[in-house]
């Protein structure tokens, strides 16, 4: 499928789940809360396609590792939205990161799996994933977890059903192989892992809940080479090595500056 055609009906899919949720839990869906949350589900369509794009163009290290640079672009913007700390020295691991993520695209060039397009669509999504995210922080704030990411699921479902077939994607109906794809996606990712996502926001900081995101290149990358083939180069590797050790000294400099923000703090969302 076109990578944009199951990105809609894999939306579709999440939007089924969500209604099943409600529907048990009896949960109202209101459309105070709708208007609230809908920019969020803009982002998320928008991220989602640029996403979709470079894992179906590019390779899976690629995509993953130069992605992990959002937990930069996101520390970036919890310090400057909401109060963060971001210090001067922690600057050079910053720039680290790009470093690595730019021996990633090199090491990868001229292979099978690599595209530059790919890798671009991979670029531009880390900026749409940290408007996402940092736009998602503030949200709940006052509205529920479930309400927010089954309001996102709805508006993301909504505007890629428009946008797909303006690219040129076949919106030809899935098979029913297909239809087991997209529900395990649905279910696992969204239901799942973006509902956990959502309910961490309340509970971690931006910059740090990001960070810890960041174990998943590691096993993407994994998976990729166990169960689809795609081969590492040593500078692609190396690479990598980079972005996931400047990332992890972030973390350790900041927990031992703060080490009460790992220890019973306080939720820090911002008020709506």
């Amino acid at each position: 499928m076109a990578p944009l055609a199951f990105a809609a009906y894999r939306l579709w899919a999440g939007v089924a789940i969500y209604a099943v949720m409600f529907a048990i839990t009896r949960r109202p869906l209101r459309w105070s809360v709708i208007k609230a949350c809908a920019p969020g589900g803009v982002l998320f369509a928008v991220d989602v396609s640029l996403a979709f794009t470079a894992f179906h163009t590019t390779s899976i290290a690629d995509a993953t590792i130069i992605g992990s640079l959002s937990a930069v672009t996101i520390a970036i913007g919890a310090a400057i939205w909401f109060g963060e700390r971001l210090h001067k020295p922690d600057l050079v691991f910053v720039g680290a990161s790009i470093l690595g993520v730019s021996l990633v695209a090199l090491g990868s060039y001229g292979s099978e799996s690599f595209s530059v397009s790919g890798d671009l669509a991979a670029l531009f999504s880390v900026f749409s994933w940290t408007a996402y995210w940092m736009y998602s922080k503030r949200a709940r704030a006052n509205i529920g977890a479930l309400e927010y990411m089954a309001t996102v699921m709805l508006v993301s479902a909504m505007v890629m059903t428009v946008l797909a077939p303006v690219t040129g994607a076949s919106m030809a109906w899935p098979a029913r192989s297909e239809w087991i794809s997209l529900f395990t996606v649905a279910l696992m990712a969204g239901a799942v892992g973006h509902s956990l996502l959502a309910w961490s926001h309340q509970h971690l900081e931006a910059w740090f809940a990001s960070l810890i995101l960041n174990g998943q290149p590691l096993v993407s990358v994994t998976l990729a080479w166990l169960i689809l083939g795609e081969t590492i180069t040593p500078l692609t590797a190396a690479g990598g090595v980079i972005v996931f050790a400047s990332i992890a000294i972030l973390v350790i400099r900041e927990g031992r500056r703060h080490p009460e923000d790992f220890e019973g703090a306080e939720p820090t969302a911002p008020a709506a």
